[in-house]
């Protein structure tokens, strides 16, 4: 599934495509795309033509292009699900349909002339919702890309991420500091933090020293200030590195998959040599998927 580097890659790569297009046309050629936008495909298609969008903006693993406003409705954006395999692409005007094509948009730029805007995606989890935007409740921007203290209303109840200039740190310790469960699920829960998957988890927990199982609330205040810096040094070289791909269901906008699983110290490699003390790491069950450490750089407390 996209996390934050590479939903972060998507967004950067549509943001001067985009921002100041008109639509000319909507095709949506699948329903399923689209389980998200109170409304049908012709609704959808019918609102969204002959907007513009004012700019691109994410929070965590969410992505919206925001539209400029219209007189007779509030402030709206196109909000993006990528899903598990979701795709943003951007292609020359009349281009073959992709494989897993969804919804195209048709879109005429002021200096970049007509565009292309696909949503393809193979496992059908991924939707796109013309969504409200709603005032941000600390008065800070929405997401990042976009100065508005505005957020999609389906959006809103997702926690900031840490890459996020509004990211507070503070907050950030005193909601470990309550919660019985492992370390590593209060990572991947959207609401306490965002952005952060399986891959980013087992990352920084593993430069953090940390065994995923720690209970969140033992973490001594150094410990979770370490934790943090972490997680914050993997998201950027992963965003540095264009993301994490393993097969082709993420590439950016032009295709391209990203590298950083070449730069992976920990996930995917149990049985292999810790990078860091030589010793095998292991894999362990979690949450239908797994868990990935050295358990003698990352012991239990």
């Amino acid at each position: 599934m996209p996390e934050l580097p590479e939903v972060e890659v998507v967004r950067a790569g549509l943001a001067p495509a985009v921002t100041g297009a008109r639509v000319l046309g909507v095709e949506a050629h699948d329903p399923r795309a689209l389980t998200r936008h109170p409304g049908t495909a012709g609704d959808f298609e019918a609102r969204l033509s002959g907007r513009v969008f004012a700019g691109t903006a994410r929070r965590g693993k969410f992505l919206w292009l925001t539209l400029e406003d219209e007189p007779a409705r509030g402030p709206e954006a196109v909000m993006v699900h990528l899903g598990m395999s979701g795709q943003m692409l951007l292609r020359a005007p009349g281009a073959p349909a992709e494989r897993h094509e969804r919804i195209r948009l048709a879109i005429e730029h002021p200096e970049h002339g007509e565009l292309a805007v696909v949503f393809a995606d193979q496992r059908t989890f991924g939707s796109l919702a013309i969504d409200p935007l709603i005032p941000t409740l600390d008065g800070q921007a929405g997401g990042f890309g976009d100065p508005a203290p505005l957020v999609p209303e389906q959006a809103a109840h997702i926690a900031r991420d840490p890459l996020d200039p509004a990211f507070d740190q503070g907050l950030f310790r005193r909601r470990l500091a309550t919660k019985s469960s492992g370390v590593k699920r209060v990572l991947l829960d959207q609401t306490v933090v965002s952005g952060i998957g399986n891959i980013y988890a087992d990352e920084a927990l593993w430069a953090a020293r940390v065994h995923p199982e720690t209970l969140a609330r033992e973490l001594p205040t150094r410990a979770v200030n370490r934790l943090l810096a972490e997680v914050r040094a993997v998201l950027a070289k992963a965003l540095a590195e264009g993301g994490t791909s393993f097969d082709a269901q993420y590439v950016n906008v032009n295709g391209q998959a990203g590298y950083f699983a070449h730069s992976l110290n920990a996930y995917g490699r149990h049985g292999q040599p810790c990078p860091r003390c030589g010793r095998p790491l292991v894999r362990e069950s979690f949450a239908n998927r797994g868990s990935h450490f050295c358990p003698h750089c990352q012991r239990r407390r």
